[in-house]
Formats: C-alpha cells, structure tokens, sequence
C-alpha cells in the first residue's frame, strides 16, 4: 500500500497553513480528485475518497484493489464550497465520497455534465434540480471559481439526444490563475487550438493510456499527457489516474522522460502532496 505524502490530521494541518498564506494551491487526493484553495473558497474536482469501488467488484474477475491510502475522510472536508464531477463513473462521481461531503457541508454546490443531471440525482439522491449542469462552453461562478465546461473524449466525444457532452473536462479560473483538469480523455480533433485559448497554468491530465484487456474507457498515455501539455502551452501539467487501482495504472516516469525532452515544466505529486502559486506568480 502506498502512504499518502500527508493524510488525516497532517493534511489538514497543510491545508489550513496554505489557506492562510494566501495565493493558490492544489493537493492530489488520488485517481483524478483535487483539491484547489483560493482566497475563501474551496473546490474538490472529482474527488474519489471511498473503497467503494472496491467494494462493489470484489470477487470479480475486474478487482479493483487500492493502491494508495485514502488522503482524508471526507466528512472531514467541512469547509468546501463546491464539488465538480466530470461523467458518472464511480471514480469521478462517487456517493460515498459525495454524500458525506453534502452532510459536512450544507451549502455545497455541485457540478455535473448536464447530460448526466438526471443520473446524478438518481445517484446521490438529490433533486434533480440540485446540481448545476454544464456543457461544452457553459461557464458558471461558484464561490471565488469561474468553471467552463470543454468537452473530454473518453475514447470519442460523446453527445446524448440533445447534443450534450457526456464526458466533459473543466477549465477552472481562481483570480489571476487558470487550471485544466481533463476529466478522463484521449487527444481530439480541435483539442489544442480551443484550450490554448484560456492561457492554462497547470493542467491536470490522466496518464494511465489505453490497454482493451482492462475492459474500461481509455486515456491519454503518460507521453501523450506530456505532450498535450506542450502543445496547449501549460505552464506546469501535473499526471494524475493513475497509483489508484492495480489493473488500471501506469508508471509515470515515461510521462517525466517526454516532459524532460519538450522541455515542458511538470511536477509529479504523491497523494496528499500540494503545489502553489503566489501572487506574484
């Protein structure tokens, strides 16, 4: 079992610390969940803080063993304003991470693909009206965040009936600071040119890549992360998918070789391990 950088007390400790100095700052909780303090406010992205998924395929022949320690109870986090979810997979949508996050939390807003409102409710049963819906381009300020949705290809860029993302990523702005967080996606037609738009300064991409025996959707490889990060002009891409589940990881050493080769800042977090921007960053 992998122990997280920080967890429990500690991580709390650090949070407090960090909410204090002012600026920006983002822990990796794990999978693809962030924490992000700014100003007064904070936002967890896809947070997974559960075994549920364990639980749920245990004694399948698609075991779902944890590889790293959860960072934190969530009915610990009672200082969160909003949570995003970027599609329905249990990793990036979970009712045991969420709905005791909604209990610590009365006032917490919740950001879903509007084409999964109605399974979100289902899920984490809530009025269907709760959640706030989003789509590619809908943009809506939560707190001290400005969220804009962009579509994510968890293999393809997938629409329902209406022609709504199903998958989707988020563009994130926190004052003077921007973040990408791609949800789970592969490279798609159009990908670069609309999210060198927003001026990223940490992209947070998946790297665990594509292998059909694992039977579940695919992601960017660690070498294409490092090099989507390159080609949108991310001031720093930190890897993420990946030291959660065993069947479903990948090293990221081939992802710091190809960022060491463009040239392309990163940094590779442990769970519970944070990265910060200053005001005169």
């Amino acid at each position: 079992m992998i122990e997280p950088l920080l967890a429990d007390d500690a991580f709390l400790a650090d949070v407090a610390d960090a909410r204090r100095r002012g600026g920006m700052h983002l822990w990796w909780l794990g999978q693809s969940g962030f924490l992000v303090a700014h100003e007064n406010s904070c936002a967890l992205l896809d947070p997974y803080l559960s075994d549920s998924l364990t639980h749920k395929y245990a004694g399948s022949d698609k075991p779902h063993e944890r590889m790293t320690r959860r960072v934190i109870d969530p009915r610990r986090l009672d200082f969160i304003s909003v949570v995003t979810s970027s599609h329905h997979h249990t990793d990036h949508l979970d009712a045991d991470t969420i709905r005791p996050l909604m209990q610590a939390n009365p006032d917490l807003r919740l950001i879903v693909p509007e084409a999964s409102r109605d399974f979100v409710a289902q899920r984490l049963n809530v009025a269907t009206a709760l959640p706030i819906g989003m789509d590619d381009e809908t943009t809506v300020r939560v707190a001290d965040f400005t969220f804009t949705g962009v579509p994510a290809a968890h293999e393809t860029v997938e629409r329902d009936a209406a022609g709504r993302c199903k998958f989707l990523g988020y563009v994130i702005r926190a004052g003077p600071w921007t973040i990408y967080h791609s949800g789970d996606t592969v490279l798609y037609d159009g990908m670069i040119d609309r999210l060198r738009q927003f001026e990223i300064d940490i992209a947070l991409l998946p790297i665990n890549g594509r292998a059909t025996e694992r039977r579940v959707g695919g992601n960017l490889s660690a070498t294409e992360a490092a090099q989507l990060a390159h080609a949108i002009r991310a001031r720093v891409v930190v890897p993420c998918h990946h030291e959660m589940f065993e069947f479903n990881t990948a090293s990221p050493d081939p992802f710091i070789a190809e960022c060491k080769r463009l040239g392309q800042r990163y940094q590779v977090l442990r769970a519970g391990q944070r990265i910060s921007i200053g005001k005169n960053d």
